[in-house]
């Protein structure tokens, strides 16, 4: 195995140790289903930024048709506070808002009391599981699952909403929460579904006046690092993920699911890596312990490099392999902060 680290400076010293393993590259299998992103259809090279957003354009139409996605509320969402505490130096809002026209979502807000100036901001979409989102917003005893809520200590305004499958979920399963959902949305995913309530929490901190608009990112562990993969993609006001141990080839995980893309993934001729290239050429890092994402996702960073390298940023795409299982492991942790530190909060430009 071949490793190289990577030393950024983010207030203290942090190894960003990127895998190629043995395994993976370009004669693997995976690899060679993954058609060259710097082509166009005639098969010519794509040699400069201007040509891939072209294609860019065009991989997003595809995939825009195949998830179904769902028209944006024009309104913009009005928050309403229905608790709120302080634990240590945070202010935490559990806070109601419109997502859909007529439908009602919960999410936890948390913001620096102490600040100078407008902060960075993040999405952080929490894993599976009934009290996620109390986990990832720090209401269950403060831990590594504690992303929104650890980021936030660090500074930053973070949104952490709840993903539609428990939305008023009671006794409901989560295949009879997706046909509640199809049942207004023939036509849309489940991951569509996911997509829109991520950017309306965008809107959200978008209506924030504390929020630097400029410096906004998304994060998430498991279901969450899938939702954070896709709003990274498709909504072009974020600028910086870290997605863990989501699962960033189609085959890797449950993505045919029908909460995710359904059985009909199966049939549909395109792969993973075309929607990575969307997020080019943000910041990018994708974290894996060889369980959803490690050896076998390497192929699909191998296959983006090159459009990153088309903007003049490789080093925005970046890939940790921990290569600890699925959880998230103290390194992982200090190395998700660190990035949202490093191109958001640091970001000047």
């Amino acid at each position: 195995m071949r490793r190289s680290i990577f030393i950024r400076n983010t207030g203290a010293a942090l190894a960003y140790m990127f895998f190629n393993p043995s395994a993976g590259g370009a004669g693997s299998p995976i690899s060679q289903q993954l058609a060259p992103l710097l082509k166009d259809q005639s098969g010519k090279p794509i040699t400069s930024p201007g040509e891939w957003i072209r294609k860019r354009e065009m991989i997003k139409r595809v995939w825009s048709e195949y998830l179904g996605i769902m028209a944006p509320n024009p309104d913009p969402p009005v928050i309403r506070i229905m608790n709120e505490d302080n634990p240590e130096e945070l202010t935490r809002q559990y806070i109601e808002y419109e997502s859909e026209r007529g439908i009602r979502v919960k999410a936890y807000l948390l913001k620096p009391r102490k600040h100078e100036g407008r902060l960075p901001a993040a999405v952080a979409l929490h894993s599976t599981g009934d009290n996620q989102m109390r986990k990832i917003a720090g209401l269950e005893t403060p831990g590594i699952e504690s992303l929104g809520y650890n980021l936030a200590k660090k500074g930053f305004i973070v949104i952490c909403p709840m993903c539609f499958l428990w939305h008023e979920k009671g006794t409901k399963s989560y295949e009879e929460q997706v046909e509640l959902f199809r049942s207004g949305h023939p036509q849309s995913k489940g991951m569509a579904k996911m997509l829109f309530d991520a950017m309306r929490a965008v809107d959200v901190l978008e209506q924030i006046n504390e929020v630097d608009k400029k410096r906004i990112g998304a994060l998430g562990h498991s279901l969450g690092a899938k939702e954070a993969f896709y709003l990274g993609a498709f909504d072009d006001r974020v600028t910086a993920v870290v997605s863990n141990e989501g699962g960033i080839g189609l085959n890797s995980t449950n993505w045919d699911d029908p909460w995710y893309l359904g059985r009909e993934i199966h049939d549909f001729p395109h792969q993973h890596h075309e929607v990575l290239g969307l997020c080019a050429p943000k910041a990018f890092l994708l974290i894996g312990g060889d369980s959803s994402d490690g050896r076998i996702s390497e192929p699909y960073i191998d296959a983006v490099k090159p459009v990153y390298g088309l903007y003049g940023k490789p080093e925005n795409l970046m890939f940790f392999n921990h290569g600890e299982g699925h959880g998230i492991t103290p390194e992982a942790e200090k190395i998700t902060y660190g990035w949202m530190i490093r191109h958001l909060k640091e970001k000047t430009d």
